[in-house]
């Protein structure tokens, strides 16, 4: 017979888990009742802090399988060769809201995976847009205020949101993608996921190339109209996470096609749009998607908390033939992700299972709260050492490249944030763009101040002058003479 009898922590058998011990029937319960304590002292801290951005999520397991050999460009062992099969989890989130807050709202969503390669995890983590409201890490943490609670009312408040926007026009590429029919998908399986950022792959002989990622969902593109946003979000405010565990459960397992953009390293310096910019896109008739591979999701977590809360992404996360680009953006992400890990979760939380590499990690990381593993044992712990401790390998160091200039605070050369949200607008059918307009106007109406209405209608103009006069109508307003 199997023994399944109920313990503590500490792994004593538990003789009664429904009563509490108290002297006599009516009296006052003992504080000699550990079990009692326990349960409710652990149960006082099983919520770690949530994440300030991408509280609400869903995870899933699966693998992805190489289709198109990309040897050429980069030496990263899991895409060394067309068949090879790598693990990974992915997270699916919204960006702005709250643990509980509705799966329907119109948000960009986090679009997170780890792949447990043989030297060590990778992480993409982007969303499923391949460009960002922002463009330099100094300003994310107002950025996202906008998108939180006022501090006096604590509701939403679009007086912050579209006074930052109208404040900040390399927002208006993102703005324009988040207010149109891609504002809403309708599940997590029918929605693209980008890395967004630009990144350097480098081959096994040191030359490198730019590149980006792109993943292109099989199950295709569908979104939600704002009303059936929101009906679903009153009556099932977790219905993407159910959806896509069902999917899932059932054997319909979802899949994406990787992409990668590649650009020559000197193209960088001649291209019409910074290619570090992440708030602007490269053309695809410019570099043209390639092929890299197919990510399949097959299996659903065992445990919500264990895997999908205590994950941790980074885009520093990195592996052999993987660098980074001066994307001011992702240099800071570079900082930020980790930290918010070591805050959120702990010290420790790469040694996490579902964080954990599946190659042995060798280092000289010692301690720290939850040390759960045998912190290194008795071997030596420094470095460098004369006992046979584990050391650099040189061959691994990430590609060198040049810098020049004066040390200050200096934005991006280029600064057209007008063209590309322009040409987006103009790609859109009538349709597309009535429910666009409707979107935004429906979004702008709370706005208090007409100052920063019109503010934000002058940007709309300079991308496309029938889109910012259709929006001012919208809003009863007039585009101001001097942008005409």
């Amino acid at each position: 017979m199997t023994n399944n009898r109920l313990t503590t922590s500490w792994g004593a058998p538990v003789g009664d888990n429904q009563n509490s011990i108290t002297a006599g029937d009516r009296g006052p319960t003992l504080l000699q009742d550990v079990h009692l304590l326990e349960k409710l002292a652990h149960f006082n801290r099983e919520r770690v802090p949530e994440r300030v951005v991408h509280a609400k999520g869903a995870g899933a397991h699966g693998y992805f399988e190489v289709t198109n050999d990309v040897s050429k460009y980069t030496k990263a062992n899991f895409l060394s060769e067309v068949g090879k099969r790598t693990p990974l989890f992915i997270r699916f989130s919204t960006v702005a809201g709250e643990l509980g807050s509705a799966d329907t709202v119109r948000d960009p969503r986090g679009f997170a995976v780890k792949f447990y390669t043989e030297e060590g995890n990778y992480d993409i983590v982007g969303n499923n847009t391949p460009v960002f409201f922002i463009r330099d890490a100094i300003k994310f943490p107002d950025f996202i205020h906008t998108q939180k609670r006022d501090p006096q009312t604590h509701l939403k408040n679009p007086n912050a949101i579209w006074d930052f926007w109208s404040l900040s026009p390399e927002a208006l590429h993102q703005v324009t993608i988040l207010m149109s029919d891609r504002g809403i998908p309708a599940t997590l399986r029918h929605m693209h996921g980008f890395g967004s950022h630009t990144f350097k792959w480098t081959n096994a002989e040191g030359d490198g190339v730019w590149i980006k990622y792109h993943f292109k969902t099989e199950q295709g593109v569908k979104n939600i109209s704002p009303e059936v946003a929101a009906k679903i979000a009153g009556e099932n405010p977790d219905y993407h996470t159910e959806d896509l565990f069902n999917a899932i459960e059932k054997g319909d397992f979802p899949a994406w096609k990787l992409y990668v953009q590649i650009m020559p390293l000197e193209d960088a310096d001649t291209y019409r749009f910074d290619p570090f910019d992440v708030t602007k896109v490269w053309s695809q008739k410019d570099y043209p998607l390639i092929e890299v591979g197919r990510m399949v999701l097959d299996r659903n977590p065992e445990n919500y908390f264990a895997e999908v809360e205590q994950a941790t992404f980074s885009p520093g996360t990195l592996v052999p033939g993987v660098d980074v680009s001066p994307d001011k953006m992702l240099q800071g992400r570079l900082f930020a992700y980790h930290d918010a890990h070591r805050y959120r979760v702990g010290a420790n939380h790469q040694a996490l299972p579902i964080n954990r590499a599946r190659n042995e990690v060798k280092n000289y990381q010692r301690d720290g709260q939850m040390r759960f593993d045998d912190n290194g044992g008795k071997s030596v712990y420094y470095e460098p050492n004369s006992f046979g401790g584990p050391s650099e390998t040189p061959e691994h160091k990430q590609a060198a490249f040049p810098v020049s200039g004066v040390a200050d605070s200096v934005g991006y050369d280029h600064n057209d944030h007008y063209t590309q949200a322009g040409d987006l607008y103009r790609l859109m059918n009538e349709e597309q763009r009535a429910h666009l307009v409707s979107n935004i106007v429906g979004a702008m109406k709370p706005v208090e101040r007409d100052d920063i209405k019109l503010r934000q209608i002058q940007h709309f103009y300079k991308a496309d002058p029938e889109y910012g006069t259709r929006i001012a109508e919208g809003l009863g307003l007039a585009v101001p003479e001097s942008v005409k």
